[in-house]
C-alpha cells in the first residue's frame, strides 16, 4: 500500500469533513426526546448493536415536571394532564406533519427554577444562530456549482419562522426560545475569526446554545465550549474524540468521519472484497477487485477515520486497500489527479472509494475518461458527492459505475413529512431561502429535542443527559435512525445524530428530482425501497445495485414501512390556523 501527498493547503483546502454543509438539506431530522436510564457500555462489535428502534418510553423516569402522553396513557393518568390541540390523541404524537411522527409532552405549569443556566431565565432561553458572512467567496463557490442563491436577511427570517412553529409544538416549560442572528466576521476556514465571534458571543451575549459554524475550522466549536455554552452544528471537521474531550457542549447531525467509515468498511468487507467487479469497464470488467482509496487531506485528527478503516478491514476481512492517494485541493486535481490516475490504472486497481468533496470528482471523472480508465467508483457517505445535484456535473459515462452505501435517502413527493411542505403547511409559502434554509432544520429540531426532554431544570448537563437517554428513534426508507449516547452502535461515544446507512447506485437516464425538487436527467437509486442498515447489519451478498426494478429514485406515496402524517393535521396557531394542508 503506497500513499502520495500534494503539499500546501489550496484555497477550499481540508474539503473532506465539509459534507454535512448541504448534504443537510436532504436530511429531515426528527427526534423524540424524554430521559430513559440506559446502561452506560460502550460497543465491544456488531454483535453488541441492539435491536433496531429499541426503546420503550413507559416505564421510564422522567426529569420532574415531564410528562408525555405514552407515559400517562400507560399509567392510566392522561386526565392529570393537559396535551393541548397540538397532540393527536388518537395517536399520542404531535400533529405536526413531519415523519417520522413525535411523542406529545404536557404543558408544564408551575416554577421552572428561573435562571438555570447562562442564557436561561423564567421567561427565556437564548440562543444564537451564527450566520456565514456575506459574499463568503467559498460558500459562493459551493452554492454556485448546484444553483442555490441566498439573499441577506433570508437566513434568519427562516429561523424565525420555524422557531414559530416548533415554539407552537415542543414543550420549553414556561419559556420562550429567543433566537439572536449574529453573522460572522470571517469566511468558514477563517480560524482566527471563528476563535473572535466565539469570544464576542460568550462576552456579549451570553446564549445557553449556539447553531451553525464555520463549517472549515474548529476553532469556532472550540471555542464556544470553553465558555460552557451548548454548540449544535458548529463544525463538521470534529471526530469522535473532538466531541468527547468537549463532553456535554458539543453536538452535530451527521455521522463522524469515523462512524461513517466503520459503515463503509463493513459494507466493503462484506459486499466487495473477494468478488469480482462486475460493474467496471473494459479489461477490467469481472476481474477479481483491487480496491483503492482516494481521500481529501484534512488535519492530523483527520487521519485517524482511516486509520481505523484500514484496520477494520485487515481485523475483521483479512483485507487491505492497494493504494491511498490524498489530496488538499480539488482545483489542483487537473494536475495531480492524472498522476493518481495513472498509477491505479497500470496497478489494475478496479474500484476506488472516494472519501472528500463535491468537486474533486468532476476533474477525477473526466481525467479517468481520457486515460480509457473504466474503474467502479464507490460512494463512502460524502453526502454532497451524493447529492444528484452535483453528481449530474460528473461525466457520466464514469459515474454510471458509481454505487456505495450513503446516509441520504429518498423522499416523498408533494412536500408532506418535508421542511418545505411544513412551512407550507404552516405558512401558505415556501421558506425563505428555499431549500438553502433547510439547513436551519435538523439542528433546530435536535437542540428543540433536547430542550424539551431536559425538562424546567435547564442545563447543559441536563441536555446531555436528555440526549443520551432519549429512546432510539428508528429508521425507515424515508428518514435515518437517531441516537445519541452509547447505545452499542459505533465505538465511542456518540454526539451526533444519524446511525445508519442504505445502498445506492447511480443512473444517468432516469428523470428524478434532485434536493431542491427540481427535476433533471441522472438519479441516484435506493437499493431494495431505500432499506437501511446500523452497524453489523450490512447483507453479506454482492451490492442490490443498478436494478430499477428494486431501486428507488424517490416514492410518489408514503412507503408502507414510514408513517404517514394524517392529511387532515391542521396547525394549531400563525396564519393557517386551523387549515389542512394547502
Amino acid at each position: 500500500m503506497s500513499g502520495d501527498r500534494t503539499e500546501g493547503p489550496g484555497p477550499i483546502a481540508r474539503w473532506g469533513p465539509m459534507v454535512a454543509i448541504l448534504g443537510a438539506i436532504a436530511l429531515l431530522v426528527g427526534v423524540v426526546l424524554v430521559a430513559e436510564p440506559i446502561a452506560d457500555a460502550r460497543a465491544t462489535g456488531p454483535s453488541s448493536a441492539p435491536e433496531r428502534g429499541a426503546g420503550d418510553t413507559t416505564e421510564i423516569e422522567l426529569p420532574p415536571g415531564v410528562m408525555t402522553f405514552e407515559q400517562a396513557k400507560a399509567k392510566g393518568t392522561l386526565d392529570d394532564y393537559d396535551f393541548g390541540d397540538r397532540c393527536d390523541p388518537a395517536t399520542g404524537t404531535l400533529a405536526l406533519p413531519l415523519a417520522p411522527q413525535q411523542n406529545c409532552f404536557a404543558k408544564f405549569s408551575g416554577d421552572n427554577g428561573g435562571a438555570t443556566a447562562t442564557g436561561v431565565t423564567a421567561d427565556k432561553i437564548k440562543v444564537v444562530a451564527y450566520l456565514n458572512q456575506p459574499n463568503d467567496p467559498i460558500l459562493e463557490f459551493i452554492y454556485g456549482q448546484i444553483g442555490l442563491e441566498t439573499k441577506p436577511g433570508e437566513a434568519e427570517k427562516a429561523y424565525d419562522n420555524f422557531n414559530e412553529i416548533f415554539a407552537s409544538y415542543y414543550e420549553f416549560y414556561g419559556r420562550e426560545v429567543e433566537i439572536i442572528p449574529y453573522i460572522a466576521t470571517g469566511n468558514i476556514q477563517d480560524s482566527v475569526a471563528a476563535t473572535a465571534d466565539a469570544e464576542t458571543i460568550a462576552r456579549d451575549i451570553k446564549p445557553f446554545a449556539v447553531i451553525n459554524g464555520p463549517q472549515l475550522s474548529n476553532a469556532f466549536a472550540d471555542t464556544i465550549s470553553a465558555n460552557g455554552i451548548v454548540c449544535m452544528g458548529c463544525t463538521s471537521t470534529g471526530d469522535d474524540e473532538f466531541y468527547g474531550e468537549r463532553d456535554p457542549y458539543q453536538w452535530g447531525v451527521q455521522k463522524t468521519p469515523t462512524q461513517n467509515l466503520v459503515l463503509v468498511a463493513e459494507y466493503l468487507g462484506k459486499r466487495l472484497i473477494d468478488r469480482p467487479a462486475k460493474w467496471a469497464g473494459g479489461p477490467l470488467k469481472d476481474k477479481p477487485r483491487k480496491i483503492a482509496m482516494i481521500a481529501a487531506e484534512g488535519t492530523e485528527q483527520n487521519d485517524a477515520p482511516i486509520e481505523m478503516f484500514t484496520s477494520i478491514l485487515a481485523e475483521d476481512y483479512g483485507a487491505e486497500l492497494a493504494n491511498i492517494q490524498r489530496y488538499d485541493d480539488p482545483l489542483a486535481l487537473g494536475t495531480t489527479g492524472r498522476a493518481m490516475l495513472s498509477q491505479f490504472k497500470s496497478e489494475g486497481i478496479t474500484s476506488i472509494v472516494f472519501v472528500g468533496d463535491p468537486i474533486a470528482p468532476q476533474t477525477l471523472t473526466r481525467i479517468a475518461s481520457e486515460q480509457d480508465y473504466h474503474p467502479e467508483w464507490i460512494t463512502s457517505g460524502s453526502s454532497l458527492v451524493e447529492n444528484n445535484v452535483f453528481s449530474r456535473t460528473y461525466d457520466q459515462d464514469q459515474w454510471a459505475r458509481a454505487f456505495g452505501p450513503t446516509s441520504l435517502f429518498p423522499r416523498v413527493d408533494g412536500g408532506i413529512g418535508t421542511p418545505i411542505g411544513l412551512h407550507k403547511w404552516y405558512f401558505g409559502t415556501e421558506p425563505p431561502g428555499g431549500a438553502a434554509a433547510l439547513l436551519t432544520v435538523p439542528n433546530l429540531q435536535v437542540l428543540f429535542g433536547g430542550l424539551q426532554g431536559a425538562g424546567p431544570d435547564l442545563t447543559a448537563e441536563h441536555f446531555r443527559d436528555a440526549l443520551f437517554t432519549a429512546p432510539i428513534l428508528a429508521g425507515s426508507p424515508i428518514a435515518p435512525q437517531i441516537s445519541f449516547g452509547n447505545r452499542g452502535f459505533f465505538p465511542n461515544t456518540d454526539y451526533v445524530a444519524l446511525d445508519d446507512m442504505t445502498e445506492i447506485s447511480w443512473d444517468p437516464d432516469v428523470i428524478a428530482p434532485d434536493e431542491g425538487g427540481k427535476e433533471g436527467k441522472g438519479g441516484w437509486r435506493y437499493s431494495d425501497g431505500g432499506k437501511r442498515y446500523l452497524p453489523g447489519e450490512w447483507p453479506d451478498d454482492e451490492p442490490h445495485v443498478f436494478d430499477a426494478e428494486t431501486g428507488v429514485t424517490n416514492f410518489e406515496a408514503f412507503p408502507t414501512t414510514a408513517e404517514e402524517p394524517p392529511a387532515d393535521w391542521a396547525p394549531v396557531s400563525g396564519p393557517r390556523k386551523g387549515k389542512t394542508y394547502p
